[in-house]
Order: structure tokens, then C-alpha cells, then sequence
């Protein structure tokens, strides 16, 4: 098993992947005192981590060889394979003190697939899956999923720690992604219900700042759906978990159900509302869902109700 140096600044740590997520994990490792290098596949998110005092690879490979701990946080199984595999991937340029940390949301079989190869070379690796957002990695607060070896995931806690309080060992390679599609199925079709519940009240004719001061104020609301609200009340949604990300989820939720023979009727209408607000374009937040459902209830008849 590698063993990481005994100080921060001896353990040199490799990111691929600055998205909205790993930009804000990149920053946290750095503030923690750690060495970090990183790539993206977009050269111009890897110069401006630069600019918080990290050092950009040309590739994965390269950044792979110079480091001993490598992560990664992609959108897409694709992705994943793409920075991962190949001549220029980081599997090319791992080496025998290497280790891998993958934190991407991707199916259980591309991490399976992953943990395989990073096995033939000799090298630990773990799936390392996160809930929650840039708030959250901002606040040291993610919780994270964790499969692969244990003896893996224990030589690799200290990093995971930076990131938040709270991890678990699910179980073998591809369980800290299942745990992943179970936590966003719940994530997704919270969305969902909360936008046809507002839809509901704001057709009825309940006042748009009252129906969600009230709803703020009630139990049945998760605090993910109540950090929404002010979203909506001011109709604007910046991103922090893309709508595009989460058809994705509610994607790979869908096919591992398949593989499972497990029914979930419900999470395969919500994707199909998702798929349809991103081909109206609404690739902002996910809780853009709301203004998506508010706007099918607007265009629909509407009968007021009958007496007697």
C-alpha cells in the first residue's frame, strides 16, 4: 500500500477535472497546506487555478507522474475514460508510489472499469463519490461514499477529511457511486416535487412570497429544498449543481435500475421533465425546474373551482 508523506507539503497531489466542484476542492487542498497540480480539459480553467497557487499539467499523464495521489471530478462516464485511458490519460503516467482518488458522479461500472486497470498496474484506488455542492466544499461539509479497498480508503482519509467530516466505506469498487445514484434519486425527485407543488399553489392564486415563506417554515421541506427558495423568489438561478448534471443522474439511476430490474416509475417521469427543460435550454441550476413547471401550469387551461 503507498504510503503518503508524513506532512502535507510532502504529499503531492494531482487534480483533474476544475468544474464549478473540483476548482472549489482544488482550493481547499491548497488552503489545507497540500501541493497541488491539476489539469482540465479546458487549458483556461487550469491557468486559473494557477492564480490560487497551483501548477497546470499539459495532460493527465504528465500531471500523473509528478504526483502521488491523483484525483479526479468529471461530469461523464465519457469524460472519465477520456482523461483516464489513452496515451496521454493519467493511467499512462502513474508509477509505483501512485494512488487514485476518483470523485466523479459516474456509473458503477466505469468506476469497477477504472479501479480494474488502476489494479493491473498495481495501484489502490478508490471511488470516492461527494453529496453535496461548491457551498458545501466551501464549508469543508461534502459527505462522501467510498468504495474499493478499506485498507485504500484509510491511507487516502486524511485528504478525504479536508473535503468534509463525514465519509463512508460502502463497500467494494463502484459501491461509493451506487450510494451516489441513491442519495441524487432523492435529490432529483425533491426538485421535482417542489416545483409541482409550487406550480400548485401559484395557480391557485396563493401570493408568490407567502406560499414560500410558508413552505420555508414547514417540516416536510429537506434543507436542500429550502435553500431554493430564494431562487425563486427572486427568479434567478445560479448555478451550483447543473440541470444538465442532474438529467445525467437521474440517466445513470435509470440504467442501473435496469441492470437491477428495479422499478422506480417516479424518478423516470422526473428525467423526463429534466430532459425537457434542457431542451428548452435551462442549463442553470437544477431548481430551475420550478420556473420550468410554473411555466407548463401558466400555459395550460385553467378552470377555477366549482361551488356545491
Amino acid at each position: 500500500m503507498t504510503n503518503l508523506g508524513s506532512s502535507k507539503s510532502e504529499t503531492k497531489i494531482g487534480f483533474i477535472g476544475m468544474g464549478h466542484m473540483g476548482g472549489a476542492m482544488t482550493r481547499r487542498l491548497l488552503a489545507a497546506g497540500y501541493s497541488v497540480a491539476v489539469y482540465d480539459r479546458t487549458a483556461a480553467r487550469a491557468r486559473e487555478a494557477e492564480t490560487w497557487g497551483a501548477t497546470a499539467a499539459a495532460t493527465p499523464k504528465e500531471l500523473a507522474a509528478h504526483c502521488q495521489v491523483v484525483l479526479s471530478s468529471v461530469t461523464s462516464d465519457e469524460a472519465q475514460h477520456e482523461v483516464m485511458f489513452g496515451p496521454d490519460g493519467a493511467l499512462a503516467g502513474v508509477h509505483s508510489g501512485s494512488m487514485m482518488i476518483d470523485l466523479s458522479t459516474v456509473s458503477p461500472g466505469a468506476s469497477r472499469r477504472l479501479h480494474a486497470a488502476a489494479a493491473e498496474r498495481g495501484l489502490p484506488m478508490i471511488d470516492a463519490a461527494v453529496s453535496g455542492s461548491v457551498p458545501q466544499v466551501e464549508q469543508a461539509t461534502l459527505v462522501i461514499f467510498v468504495g474499493g479497498e478499506s485498507e485504500a480508503y484509510q491511507t487516502c482519509k486524511p485528504i478525504l477529511d479536508v473535503l468534509g467530516p463525514h465519509s463512508y466505506y460502502i463497500g467494494a469498487s463502484g459501491m461509493g457511486t451506487t450510494m451516489k445514484l441513491v442519495v441524487n434519486t432523492l435529490l432529483g425527485l425533491g426538485m421535482q416535487a417542489l416545483a409541482e407543488s409550487i406550480a400548485l399553489g401559484l395557480k391557485a392564486g396563493i401570493e408568490k412570497g407567502l406560499l414560500l415563506d410558508v413552505l420555508g417554515q414547514t417540516y416536510v421541506l429537506s434543507p436542500g429544498q429550502k435553500s431554493k427558495l430564494e431562487n425563486v423568489r427572486r427568479d434567478e438561478y445560479p448555478t451550483n449543481f447543473a440541470l444538465s448534471l442532474m438529467h445525467k443522474d437521474f440517466d445513470l439511476v435509470l440504467r442501473e435500475a435496469y441492470e437491477l430490474s428495479v422499478a422506480m416509475p417516479a424518478t423516470a417521469a422526473a428525467q423526463q421533465m429534466a430532459a425537457a427543460a434542457t431542451a428548452q435550454g435551462m442549463d442553470a441550476d437544477f431548481s430551475i425546474l420550478i420556473r420550468f413547471m410554473e411555466g407548463l401550469s401558466k400555459s395550460s387551461a385553467h378552470r377555477p373551482p366549482t361551488s356545491g
